[in-house]
């Protein structure tokens, strides 16, 4: 199989969480296991970060691998879901995996993973373990893919494991209260490895309290913790400052473990976050006339706080393309939606997306005012039609919206 071939077979062989949603969630680590043991376990062959949370987690992981390697290391980078190229979830100093390594492995393992009916995600953490441990990375950081205790990253013992803030996503998976999600979110704390939680949460504190008490592990609230120097970073958006205090918190932990890491590496990665690891999709300034900004926040409280900042820009009339996926819970994000705004409603291009139609009849009842294109890019390229200088456009809704106007 050439390169396409190998990917429309990772993506259209199995079920995939981010396109079909519910039926391609497995609450089970037993294929992860069978596949680590296939490939010889090569998360032991390496040190690694692990963060878990509903917001935030991807900002922070790349802040942290921004970091590591101004700090010098050999830093392997797992995320997901990707923006434009499935290689984006698989880098080791900001340099995404190539073709090759892709194809190969795929390969050398496409009769055990079909013989397994193993996932698209599970196949991609195996992938990135396998690369990070033949490429001798120095350490990895590793995001969270969904939940913690039984996503398929959970195999690994990190160095030190964080959980940036609790909110409201997936409950079909992780339960319908915060304490049920903090409950799944805290599987990621191990035996004697400290925690860092990014927020501090009168309805999580206890369950994470209790779960590190139970596993002997040191846990900081990075949010109460006494201010280190104040750092910068390149990230836009209001919410990075409390992704970045939660990364200084993890950053002090290495340091203690005997990372070298100085102020001047956490001023240089903080700084350069985007050119060092080629992050997107965060309060990402596109155009200046008119502004276009677009975000992947897409639960209640990513939203609330882009919502927020969005409304202290200055401009005359305000544009928002937006779109959903079919389990998106609309009832908790609607009041937070600008009703001023002129709305361009559309259908992501995944098999969860939401019929922009009905998006946009459920906002006109809601009193907002809009209409519903065949497409992200149409509805995009309406709103530019639209927007004068003076005005701007928000882009999001969800990270599928974002990806296709990138």
């Amino acid at each position: 199989m050439n390169y396409q071939e190998t990917l429309d077979w990772l993506f259209g062989q199995l079920p995939m969480y981010q396109n079909k949603g519910k039926t391609a969630f497995k609450k089970d680590l037993t294929n992860t296991l069978k596949i680590s043991k296939q490939l010889n376990n090569p998360e032991r062959q390496f040190k690694s970060i692990h963060v878990g949370g509903t917001n935030g987690k991807g900002s922070t992981s790349h802040m942290l691998a921004s970091v590591l390697q101004e700090a010098g290391y050999k830093v392997g980078l797992y995320t997901s879901p990707h923006l434009k190229d499935f290689r984006e979830r698989i880098k080791i100093n900001g340099q995404i995996v190539s073709k090759q390594f892709v194809m190969g492995f795929v390969r050398r393992n496409k009769a055990f993973f079909e013989s397994n009916s193993c996932s698209f995600f599970e196949m991609t953490v195996g992938m990135a373990f396998d690369y990070f441990a033949k490429q001798k990375v120095d350490i990895a950081v590793i995001e969270v893919g969904l939940g913690g205790r039984l996503d398929s990253t959970n195999i690994i013992t990190p160095e030190v494991s964080i959980i940036t803030n609790i909110g409201y996503d997936h409950q079909q998976f992780l339960g319908e209260t915060l304490e049920e999600i903090a409950s799944e979110k805290a599987g990621i704390i191990k035996p004697e490895i400290p925690v860092v939680i990014g927020k501090t949460q009168k309805e999580t504190k206890p369950i994470f309290v209790e779960k590190a008490k139970s596993t002997n592990s040191e846990i900081i609230f990075a949010d109460t913790e006494v201010p280190k120097p104040q750092f910068e970073t390149d990230l836009l958006g209001n919410y990075q400052t409390e992704n970045l205090n939660t990364a200084i918190q993890a950053l002090e932990i290495l340091k203690v473990k005997g990372y070298i890491i100085n102020q001047s590496h956490i001023k240089k990665g903080l700084l350069n976050v985007v050119a060092n690891t080629g992050l997107q999709g965060r309060w990402q300034i596109l155009n200046e006339n008119p502004k276009v900004i677009c975000d992947t926040a897409h639960n209640k409280e990513g939203l609330a706080i882009t919502m927020n900042q969005l409304q202290k820009e200055d401009f005359i009339n305000l544009h928002i393309v937006f779109g959903v996926v079919k389990d998106k819970d609309l009832d908790s994000i609607i009041h937070l939606m600008p009703k001023e705004a002129n709305y361009y409603f559309c259908k992501p291009n995944v098999q969860r997306g939401k019929d922009a139609k009905e998006l946009k009849d459920y906002f006109i009842q809601n009193g907002f005012i809009g209409n519903a294109y065949k497409s992200v890019s149409e509805a995009y390229k309406k709103a530019l039609q639209n927007a004068k200088n003076s005005d701007c456009i928000y882009v999001g809704g969800s990270t599928f919206v974002v990806a296709e106007i990138l």
